[in-house]
């Protein structure tokens, strides 16, 4: 089509001096034009680069849509810098260094424009300007949907971002626009902010079909969502990182491969009457110190994933109030020291495993919260967790609270109605009190203490529990004795009363078909069919997923460890044709599977010890070839007796394993005195002798040191077939990782990197301190933070310059 007529229609103060006139031009047009005047555009495609810079209106003719383009070859195709009235125009850009459409002053009007373009952005808005843009449509799979930067505002209403190849809509440099029913898909990144003073507020909009983030908030900007709808992304629903600031009211998040929301680095998230579902791992995932979530009235359920709804980690915290939480692998998971979770008058059910954990010295605190339908309601797990329940009500779960390895947290007013298991269960020296608490109804026990734990009970109450009220195994209720609970006002409709000690018994350890959570296998709960008096019965061993073979194949693309695969390979050659003679009727050599690791750390000890425990599950010598990896702290009490109980105990968890003692040497310190590491050896070469073919035992630590373990204590030298000794990698090996690394997490070594890395591997010192593998991801996430700090300067960043690491992000040389 070719360029039409542009009639301008002049208007003066009065009607009668209103006159027209043809231009042959939209330049010419504009230049005659004077404020108030009114620009028709005849249907053509004008090759100009418009600039407005009076307040006319500019329209395209009544009745024919899309019949006016405005196509320059270059340059900005039309730019705005008055309060002008722009309306039924098809904008096509050219210049991946420009906007199609810029506007940089005023407040002027836009509707029903088409902009189809490569270019920078659809729509740039900036500075001063702040217009009103209704019913437009940007296809820019090139670069932005919208970008409001540099202070520019707005107000979009009705607006569609149908494709963009980086963010549908992005505000930086304190941009600060409003969008009201507009629709974002088919983009990079669906709604971005970042920078401080940047701010987005969206009303009834739509993001989905997007290649990353549906929303992006970072670097203290902030964002208010009202009405909104996030969903089928490719990555995370909402993303909150370094001081960024969000509130979600009413908003529905939902169809999420990855996290629905993910927060970070002091960022604060304030959810009210928001839906979050069918997420692929947490349906919230708060991490840090100074990390908060605010959610209140919101509902998380229809998990698709393994993965807890709730994750609370770092030191984070997070708020739930009135808030809905069901038909998730697990509720809310509470993780690490400083982190906290404040749960008010909410409901968590329909958990397959457990409804609230808490662990590695973390906080959890429940008030007036309704568990239902879970595994487990709550666990305490570890030394340092805590926090309390306040009138909480436990219904149709195995066992109500659980509480192990030195937890102490406070149960108050808490009911657990017709639990399968027990209603309380605390064992593995956990703690705890519980103060006025109640049990009905239970098929196993109401309160259930086992391992002389010193647990409080008070004024606690139990009713119609099948296998009694209260059991107390290895020790009875507190004497004078100093072991087991203490029991203070407690009653039982059971005519005996409180049920004397019984006689010591092992807890079930959960198998992992039994789900233990992200944690690891606790000593857990009896079946409901089970006599009190039988022991556990042990799981069916599980077949192994993989043959020698393929395990083998894994441990051969490991990088470097030469030696280390033909000592392997030549150990699994003799048990293998070991097993062929005896299956032949032949006489087979007895092969001693237990083995000393020495080397430095970070040269792969863990990670071939684990793949030795697959290969002897696959041909058939150990049931199961799991790995337990311990050291002196989980093996050596604190006073006489306990280390053997100790070590027992991880013994009894590595059997059809393997157990892994890192740093074996700190069992024998050169000046052991009255260490009670000893007692953890000489109960380790017992229980390997007594048990030689239930559990593979593999030591650990420095050659030097290891080598002294070994001179000074003969007993444990005389248990191990063979030493395997890991070398330190090469600069080589360690380039290799490297470039591992950055195959895995999709980014390249520019040319020069690869030398430089060799060069910066060859001079670091090779001390005791030195971490091989570790030193060498170390330095490539390094590498990525610096490649960030720099990218991060780039305006608009091309798939080159986000993916390729150069020799100036090498970390300083020490």
């Amino acid at each position: 089509m070719a360029q039409g007529t542009v009639q301008v229609t002049h208007t003066g103060t009065s009607r009668w001096r209103r006159r027209t006139g043809e231009y042959a031009s939209l330049a010419a047009a504009l230049q005659a034009a004077a404020d108030g005047d009114v620009l028709t555009i005849a249907p053509g495609t004008y090759r100009e680069n418009l600039v407005v810079q009076r307040p006319v209106t500019l329209r395209g003719p009544e009745g024919s849509p899309g019949s006016v383009r405005i196509a320059p070859p270059d340059g900005v195709p039309l730019t705005v810098r008055a309060s002008a009235v722009i309306q039924d125009l098809h904008v096509e850009g050219q210049d991946a260094a420009a906007p199609a459409l810029l506007i940089e002053e005023g407040a002027p009007e836009l509707a029903d424009i088409r902009i189809v373009t490569r270019s920078a952005a659809g729509i740039e808005v900036r500075g001063g300007a702040r217009p009103t843009v209704r019913r437009c449509t940007v296809d820019n799979p090139a670069g932005i949907g919208i970008a409001v930067l540099d202070g520019g505002g707005g107000v979009f209403e009705e607006c569609e971002v149908v494709a963009a190849g980086q963010s549908g809509v992005a505000v930086r440099g304190g941009g600060h626009p409003r969008l009201e029913r507009c629709r974002v898909h088919h983009a990079g990144a669906g709604l971005t902010a970042t920078g401080e003073n940047s701010a987005l507020e969206a009303v009834g909009c739509e993001v989905y079909e997007v290649r990353g983030s549906g929303v992006q908030i970072t670097g203290r900007a902030t964002a208010h969502l009202t009405d909104c709808d996030v969903h089928r992304t490719a990555a995370d629903g909402v993303t909150l990182d370094t001081d960024a600031v969000l509130t979600l009211a009413d908003c529905r998040i939902h169809d999420i491969p990855e996290n629905a929301v993910d927060l970070r680095s002091r960022s604060v998230l304030t959810l009210t009457r928001t839906t979050v579902r069918k997420f692929g791992r947490n349906g919230l995932s708060v991490w840090d110190p100074g990390t908060r979530v605010d959610a209140n009235q919101c509902e998380i359920f229809d998990s698709t994933g393994d993965y807890p709804a709730v994750w609370v980690s770092d030191g984070a915290t997070a708020v739930l109030d009135s808030c809905r939480v069901h038909d998730v692998p697990d509720a809310l998971f509470v993780l690490d020291r400083g982190s906290r979770a404040d749960v008010v008058d909410s409901d968590l059910s329909q958990v397959r495993n457990t409804a609230v954990s808490v662990s590695d010295g973390a906080t959890a605190q429940l008030d007036d919260c309704r568990i239902r339908d879970a595994a487990t309601g709550a666990w305490f797990r570890d030394h340092g967790s805590g926090g309390t329940l306040a009138n909480c009500t436990l219904d149709g779960v195995q066992t109500g609270v659980i509480v192990t390895k030195g937890a102490d947290p406070t149960i108050e007013r808490c009911t657990v109605d017709s639990p399968a298991e027990a209603g309380f269960y605390v064992s593995a020296g956990g703690r705890g009190s519980f103060l006025n608490c109640r049990v009905t109804g239970s098929a196993g026990y109401g309160f259930h203490v086992i391992d002389g734990c010193r647990t409080t009970l008070r004024k606690c109450r139990t009713e119609r529990c099948a296998r009694g009220g209260y059991e107390f195994a290895d020790a009875g209720p507190d004497t004078g004795s100093g072991t087991g609970p203490v029991v203070e006002d407690c009653t039982s409709d059971e005519s005996a009363g409180l049920r004397p000690p019984a006689a010591p018994r092992e807890p079930v350890v959960q198998t992992a078909s039994q789900s233990p959570g992200l944690l690891g296998a606790i000593p857990g709960q009896r079946a409901v069919d089970q006599e009190p008096s039988a022991p556990a019965a042990p799981a069916a061993p599980e077949r192994p997923a993989r043959t020698s073979q393929d395990v083998l194949g894994e441990l051969d693309a490991l990088v470097g460890l030469d030696s280390v695969k033909r000592e392997v390979r030549a150990l699994t050659d003799m048990i293998e044709v070991g097993r062929r003679r005896r299956e032949a009727g032949l006489k087979a050599a007895s092969v001693k599977r237990h083995l000393v690791f020495t080397g430095s750390p970070g040269t792969g000890k863990t990670t071939v010890a684990r793949l030795y425990g697959e290969i002897l599950a696959s041909l058939g010598v150990l049931e199961k070839g799991h790995l337990v990896e311990v050291s002196r702290v989980d093996l050596v009490g604190e006073h006489i007796g306990s280390t053997a109980i100790r070590t027992q105990g991880a013994f009894d968890k590595a059997r059809g394993g393997v157990l892994f003692v890192d740093e074996a040497y700190a069992l024998s310190p050169e000046d052991s005195g009255r260490d009670f590491g000893k007692e953890a050896i000489d109960t380790l070469v017992k229980l390997m002798e007594d048990h030689r073919d239930a559990v593979v035992v593999i030591v650990a630590g420095y050659t030097a040191e290891m080598e002294r373990f070994l001179s000074v204590n003969p007993g444990v030298a005389s248990r191990f077939s063979r030493t395997i000794t890991f070398c330190d990698y090469s600069p080589e090996e360690l380039l290799r990782i490297v470039e591992q690394q950055a195959e895995e997490h999709e980014y390249r070594l520019a040319p020069g990197a690869a030398e430089a890395l060799l060069t910066y591997f060859s001079a670091l010192p090779k001390g005791p301190a030195f971490g091989n593998g570790r030193t060498a991801r170390q330095t490539f996430e390094a590498m990525v933070e610096r490649h960030a700090g720099r990218v991060a300067q780039v305006a608009e960043p091309s798939t080159e310059d986000l993916t390729l690491l150069y020799p100036e992000d090498l970390p300083e040389s020490p």
